[in-house]
């Protein structure tokens, strides 16, 4: 015989545990019973017993899924669960853990409404931007409810107690079963064709939340929503909230309290109005003394009593300003034609044809100026040149064999000056006046200085 295996506790409960999750019958399930020992954690985790006569379950709810509930659980309140079954390890003990928790009895219709509200809501239905106003002085209101219940009493006798001047128009409709809704709203939208109101009155008297039900169905919902003619809901009690409530232009309290935001209080009007007409007597009264007083005080006054004084001023007052716009129209006349005359001038200076003619002006004086110059240059360079052509005259070698002189020249051309460069046998050119002589040195003489003359 072999050892047995022995399991720890730890690990045979977590074996156990396993079954459980992996079982897809207890993943999912749904469980009615009665609350006890409640219990709600700082956390925000609940813990609770589930009961019936028979049996009972330990059960959580973890402050997630709790956070979305609508009511607050309590001792010994009945209620529909859906959750999942497993093992707490610790303690070995098998227990529901809740997701969705809701009261027994209402919960379906409960769940209906929120997931409707929220729906809508998503969609803007109750914006309060969009909501209209009620008119404060309806010529007709309109009744949208049972013809036989204690609501359209309450509202016809509120209306004729504050407002009989006001025209009630009872629509009938069917406010419970499952033709409510339809017979509600088919009326609304009936209303608006035929614009039978300024505005619409739609309710019943209070109810428990199936017998008012007709009033969250969503057909309801969107003809109030489409409704041109303002409408005040008025369903159940205070406490009552509906659907028809978050959609309606304005919600009130009992079917009383709508009629009493549908209409104002004759007598409260009466009594506002008597007091704005002795408000407006008394303004009157009071305008008529101080626009007396004024006039009186005008009448006294000097231009109603010597008026022709002050037009008699003006007229001076206007001829002295006629005399000084002449004189400043003459001044500024006369600047302008100073300026013009200016301006004509300078038009004048800068015309082409002027310009030509000065430029033909400067031209004959710059070319006179020139032929005087050129004459006074002409004379003195002519004086220049006599004088030197004299002076050439006078040193000319031609001048000197006029006088009786000659000029002997080497064979080269090479003027004779002394005997030092010339030798016998030489050739000879003497240079006289009426010619050359060519001649061939016979003899040197070497002469001797006497008195500044050389004889050779």
């Amino acid at each position: 015989m072999t050892n047995p295996s022995y399991l720890t506790v730890h690990a045979l409960t977590k074996y156990i545990k396993r079954k459980f999750d992996v079982d897809s019958h207890l993943m999912n399930v749904f469980v009615k019973g009665e609350i006890s020992n409640f219990k709600r954690h700082t956390s925000g985790h609940l813990y609770f017993t589930l009961k019936d006569e028979k049996a009972r379950i330990m059960s959580v709810m973890f402050s997630k899924a709790a956070a979305s509930m609508k009511f607050i659980p309590e001792n010994g309140m009945k209620v529909l669960i859906k959750g999942y079954i497993s093992v707490y390890e610790q303690s070995g003990q098998y227990q529901i853990y809740v997701q969705e928790m809701l009261p027994d009895g209402i919960g379906e219709l409960f769940l209906a409404f929120e997931q409707l509200k929220v729906r809508l809501e998503s969609e803007g239905l109750f914006r309060p931007d969009i909501k209209k106003t009620i008119p404060k002085y309806p010529k007709r209101i309109g009744i949208i409810t049972s013809p036989t219940g204690a609501a359209i009493r309450d509202i016809i006798t509120t209306v004729k107690r504050r407002y009989p001047i006001g025209e009630m128009i009872i629509i009938p409709v069917l406010v419970q079963g499952k033709q409510a809704a339809h017979s509600i709203a088919e009326a609304i939208v009936k209303a608006n064709d035929q614009s039978v109101a300024d505005v619409l009155i739609v309710g019943r008297g209070g109810g428990s939340i199936e017998e008012l039900w007709a009033f969250n169905e969503e057909p309801v919902a969107r003809a109030i929503f489409h409704s041109q003619i303002p409408i005040i809901s008025a369903v159940g009690h205070e406490t009552d909230f509906t659907i028809a409530d978050f959609v309606a232009d304005l919600r009130a309290p009992t079917p009383t309290g709508a009629a009493e935001l549908a209409v104002p209080h004759l007598e409260e009007l009466m009594e506002r109005l008597l007091n704005l007409k002795n408000r407006l007597f008394r303004g009157m009264a009071e305008k008529t003394r101080e626009k007396r007083s004024k006039l009186n005080y005008l009448e006294q006054a000097y231009i109603f009593r010597n008026p022709h004084k002050i037009y008699e001023q003006k007229w001076e007052s206007v001829d002295k300003n006629v005399d000084k716009l002449r004189r400043a129209f003459e001044r500024n006349l006369q600047q302008k034609m100073d300026k013009l005359q200016m301006v004509q001038k300078s038009l004048d200076s800068h015309h082409p044809l002027m310009k030509i003619k000065l430029s033909k002006e400067k031209h004959r004086l710059l070319k006179q100026k020139l032929i005087h110059h050129m004459q006074f240059v002409l004379k003195n360079k002519t004086n220049y040149f006599t004088n030197k052509v004299a002076q050439l005259e006078a040193y000319s070698p031609l001048n000197t064999l006029q006088r009786g002189f000659s000029v002997a020249y080497m064979e080269d051309g090479t003027l004779m000056k002394n005997t030092e460069t010339t030798n016998i046998g030489d050739k000879v050119i003497v240079q006289v006046t009426d010619g050359r002589l060519h001649c061939i040195v016979n003899q040197i003489e070497k002469g001797e200085e006497d008195g500044g003359k050389t004889n050779i």
